[in-house]
């Protein structure tokens, strides 16, 4: 599908940047693929450099390819399905599943599950390996995940993820068990995060171009001896947010590997039970409580809530009891 669009003074910027910006249904990524592919032209001019800086006046036309069946076989993994209607569906998800096939995870996912339990009705906007799929959560990390059912339902939900709930649309909540005690009830951190420049694997609190801005709103719930339960609400949605901004508070999260490795020797802190059940928890103690989202045809706001999953309120509770 060929769409022709016109840089206004206020909107001229990075070629990649501008389109992102066109489109709520398709990310930044994926027209970064479309100008390498060739499909992006400005002022008439194959464009396949996605920095272009782009000047006010300037035609740019983008073909969209028409989304292709997804490639993932249909797998029969069991879903906790908390609401599900025709154009959408929440999953409580838990700790383990990865959202869509990636290397190494090329089955076994959600949305492999996905296919089996929709069938054909899967949106195919967000890429062949990601039918339906508008948000994602940690492959360790649990709880409520939306995925639409069809190209509106899609177009809706992801353009209410791209304002993180500025409007009053979105909500999203987590609960987190992390290192220590804060030095404040509640607070806000907000910075910059890339990917880190010693593992690409992970993300960084960065002041560099490519930075996004990432902010978490947080409050203790309550405090421990060694550790605490926090609730955080997000403005934004970078990959591994609350991890990063907890470790760079100085409070990774418990079971975090990955930005909490330092904190290993804290185990021996808690309480035998919390030992015990920290031991049982599969990656870092986070979960997706809340989300709450307008639906897509009916304009009705939706929430929903969903538990700690066992390991984790059994960890909690070895917490609570010491």
């Amino acid at each position: 599908m060929s769409n022709i669009l016109t840089a206004t003074a206020t909107e001229a910027s990075r070629l990649d940047k501008f389109l992102a910006s066109q489109f709520a249904e398709i990310s930044r990524a994926r027209f970064q693929k479309l100008i390498a592919d060739g499909c992006v032209s400005v002022e008439g001019e194959t464009a396949d450099d996605m920095s272009l800086k782009l000047k006010p006046g300037q035609e740019v036309v983008v073909e969209v390819p028409e989304a292709a069946p997804a490639e993932p076989q249909a797998e029969n993994i069991s879903l906790d399905v908390i609401f599900e209607d025709k154009d959408l569906i929440v999953i409580n998800k838990p700790a383990g599943l990865v959202v869509h096939p990636g290397a190494g995870n090329e089955t076994g996912t959600l949305v492999n599950a996905l296919i089996a339990h929709c069938g054909d009705s899967l949106s195919g906007i967000g890429g062949v390996k990601r039918p339906g799929i508008v948000h994602r959560i940690d492959k360790e990390t649990s709880g409520l995940l939306v995925v639409a059912k069809n190209d509106k339902a899609h177009a809706s939900l992801s353009e209410q993820f791209a304002a993180h709930g500025r409007d009053g649309r979105m909500e999203r909540e987590y609960l987190a068990l992390v290192w220590g005690k804060l030095d404040r009830k509640s607070g806000t951190v907000s910075t910059g995060l890339a990917r880190s420049s010693a593992n690409r694997q992970k993300m960084a609190v960065s002041n560099s171009e490519s930075a996004k801005e990432a902010i978490t709103h947080y409050d203790v719930v309550q405090a421990f001896a060694a550790a605490s339960l926090i609730r955080c609400h997000l403005e934004t949605g970078r990959t591994h947010q609350i991890r990063v901004h907890m470790a760079h508070l100085g409070h990774p999260l418990l079971g975090d590997g990955t930005y909490g490795s330092g904190f290993a020797a804290s185990k021996s802190k808690l309480p035998k039970p919390a030992q015990d059940a920290l031991s049982h928890l599969r990656g870092q103690a986070l979960h997706a409580t809340v989300l709450g989202f307008d639906h897509p045809r009916t304009g009705k706001h939706l929430r929903f809530e969903a538990p700690l999953p066992p390991v984790m309120a059994a960890l909690l509770l070895a917490l609570k009891a010491a």
